[in-house]
């Protein structure tokens, strides 16, 4: 089994906005880390064009709302990724380029190696733990701490 990740945020201002430039320019050093790392499988991607990211795959039609949808071999190698290097000096920075949200942002759950989860089965997963909460379908860090790391 692999370890499939949606963190969803909605940005304070539209991509092309100099609020979130900085946020922006750094998405491909950011994201070719992440593509670099031990333990890394897959990444939903956009367009390809520089500095977005996976932008053009919003939520609700809202341009603002973007998410990352990444896959991985272990729980392990997807911690040290977001709590270990500098994606983590940029998690710590997220007031500064997007909204508090009210809502649950942040879902993981179990796939079967192979497959490639897609946003909508990604949302799906995250409503679910924002309704059930964490359960060995849907599940957060605290969660998956107690259980495997």
């Amino acid at each position: 089994m692999h370890l499939a990740e949606l963190n969803i945020g909605r940005l304070l201002a539209p991509t092309d906005d100099p609020q979130v430039a900085e946020f922006m320019e750094n998405l491909d050093r950011i994201n070719g880390l992440g593509k670099r790392m031990p333990g890394f499988v897959w990444m939903m991607e956009g367009s390809g064009e520089p500095g977005t990211g996976n932008t053009e795959n919003s939520i609700d039609g809202d341009p603002q709302f973007v998410s990352n949808l990444t896959v991985w071999e272990t729980p392990a190698q997807l911690q040290t990724f977001v709590f270990e290097t500098l994606h983590a000096r940029f998690m710590d920075r997220k007031a500064e380029w997007f909204e508090r949200l009210v809502r649950m942002h942040f879902v993981m759950w179990w796939i079967e190696e192979g497959h490639r989860p897609t946003l909508d089965e990604a949302l799906e997963k995250l409503a679910l733990r924002e309704e059930q909460g964490d359960s060995t379908e849907a599940f957060g860090w605290d969660w998956l701490r107690a259980k495997y790391l």
